[in-house]
C-alpha cells in the first residue's frame, strides 16, 4: 500500500486495553505464519534497526509513503502497530527467513470498513530479497490469514503505475486490476496514477484448492 496508515505526527501513546475491544485471538497477539522458506511473526521493537536499514533505501521506498527515517521512528511505528492490532483495526507482520529471526520486510493489512469485510494490504521487502520467492510465499500466507482468520472478504491493493515490480508481483499471486486511480498518490512532489487491485475470498479459495498448501499457522 503506497499510503501507509501510520503517521508519526498523529501517533498517540495510549495503549488500548484488549478487554475493552471485541476480542479475537489475533487481537491479543498475531500468530506465527510458516512457509517453506519464510516465517512471519509480529513485529518487535528489536526489529527497528534492521527495518530502518532495509526499507529506507531509495529503491525500496520510492513508491511508498516515506517510512520512518530513524531507528527511534521505527520503534514508535512498531509500538503503534501493536496498539492498532489490539484495537482490531490493523495487522502488521515481520517477514523473516526460516532459521534466521532478523526482519527483512513487512506486510500490513488494515480494515476499510467497520467489520473488516474489506481491507487494504501492502508490503515492503528489502531489495536484497527481491526475486527470491520471499514475496510470493509471504503474500500467500498473509492473504490466507486475512481471509481465514480475520474474516475479510475483499483485499485491495494500490500500486503506482510506474512501479512495474509491484504491479507484476500483485498479478503473479492472482490479484485482479479493477481500475486506475488517477493522480491519487503524491511522493516527493510527484503525482502518480495508481492501479487498483483486488483479491476476493471466494476466488482465492478456489485458486488455493488447486495447489498444494504452503503454510502453517500456530
Amino acid at each position: 500500500m503506497e499510503k501507509m496508515p501510520y503517521r508519526a505526527d498523529l501517533d498517540m501513546a495510549v495503549q488500548p486495553s484488549v478487554g475493552d475491544v471485541a476480542s479475537t485471538e489475533w487481537q491479543r497477539g498475531l500468530p506465527v505464519l510458516e512457509g517453506r522458506q519464510v516465517v512471519l511473526r509480529e513485529l518487535r521493537c528489536s526489529d527497528a534497526a534492521a527495518l530502518c536499514a532495509l526499507l529506507t533505501s531509495e529503491e525500496v521506498s520510492r513508491f511508498i509513503s516515506p517510512p520512518p527515517t530513524t531507528v527511534d521512528g521505527f520503534e514508535r511505528f512498531i509500538a503503534w502497530t501493536q496498539r492498532q492490532r489490539a484495537a482490531g483495526a490493523y495487522v502488521c507482520f515481520a517477514v523473516t527467513l526460516r532459521g534466521f529471526d532478523t526482519a527483512i520486510g513487512l506486510f500490513q493489512v488494515r480494515k476499510l470498513d467497520t467489520r473488516f469485510d474489506t481491507a487494504e494490504w501492502g508490503f515492503a521487502i528489502g531489495s536484497a530479497f527481491w526475486g527470491t520467492g520471499v514475496f510470493e510465499e509471504s503474500a500467500q500466507l498473509v492473504v490466507d490469514f486475512s481471509f481465514d482468520v480475520v474474516g475479510a472478504n475483499r483485499l485491495e491493493a494500490r500500486s503506482a503505475m510506474q512501479n512495474g515490480r509491484g504491479l507484476g508481483a500483485l498479478l503473479k499471486i492472482g490479484a485482479v486490476q479493477e481500475g486506475v486511480l488517477r493522480k491519487s498518490f503524491i511522493r516527493e512532489r510527484r503525482v502518480f496514477d495508481q492501479a487498483l487491485f483486488a483479491i476476493l475470498a471466494g476466488d482465492w479459495r478456489a485458486r488455493r484448492s488447486s495447489t498444494a498448501p504452503l503454510n502453517r499457522i500456530h
